[in-house]
């Protein structure tokens, strides 16, 4: 199977909402499905969205097969144009297990490194995110602000695209500038 990597183009943005919550209705409920889309429209519609960093992954057919969104992210009012949040994920069900989401994150950390960003942010599962590169954010003094529900503190990660890029970066993380993720 063929596969192309490519930044969001307006032909895809309706297809990729529709593989996001696809993926994460199968993976979870409807409910997560939902939350995940909004959260994406809403991503894409606020300032802190970078279209060059919204990847896709099609096939020979030019089908969405994957996606990788990564987007400016401040820690207190800070690091906005340095750090960012990567988030969601998302590989169609059927080709899971097949590297499209490694491929994307190693093609999306050298397009970030290459605008002069330099550490990625994200929450999951640590056995996703730990073989790209990927450490607990607590070790760099980057941790969970109090409106966040974490099942494990070792969820909330972080990956530095350059050595020592974490050094002056900390802080509590917040999500509360985007409505998806604390609407009921």
């Amino acid at each position: 199977m063929k596969r192309i990597i490519k930044p969001m183009e307006d032909k895809y943005r309706l297809p990729s909402l529709d593989l996001v919550e696809e993926v994460f209705t199968e993976y979870q409920d409807e409910k997560e499905g939902k939350t995940v889309r909004r959260l994406v429209e809403e991503i894409r519609a606020k300032k802190y969205y970078l279209p060059k960093l919204e990847l896709i992954m099609t096939d020979e057919n030019d089908i969405v097969i994957g996606y990788a969104m990564f987007s400016r992210f401040p820690i207190e009012g800070r690091y906005e144009n340095e750090l960012l949040l990567l988030s969601p994920v998302a590989v169609k069900t059927a080709l899971q297990r097949q590297h499209i989401s490694k491929e994307l994150l190693e093609y999306g950390f050298i397009r970030a490194r290459g605008l002069g960003f330099r550490a990625v942010l994200v929450e999951g599962n640590p056995r996703n995110y730990n073989p790209r590169g990927f450490r607990p954010s607590y070790e760099f003094g980057i941790e969970a602000g109090p409106k966040i529900r974490l099942p494990h503190p070792d969820c909330l990660m972080v990956k530095e695209l350059e050595d020592g890029a974490l050094d002056h970066i900390n802080g509590l993380v917040d999500y509360s500038f985007y409505e998806a993720l604390h609407e009921g």
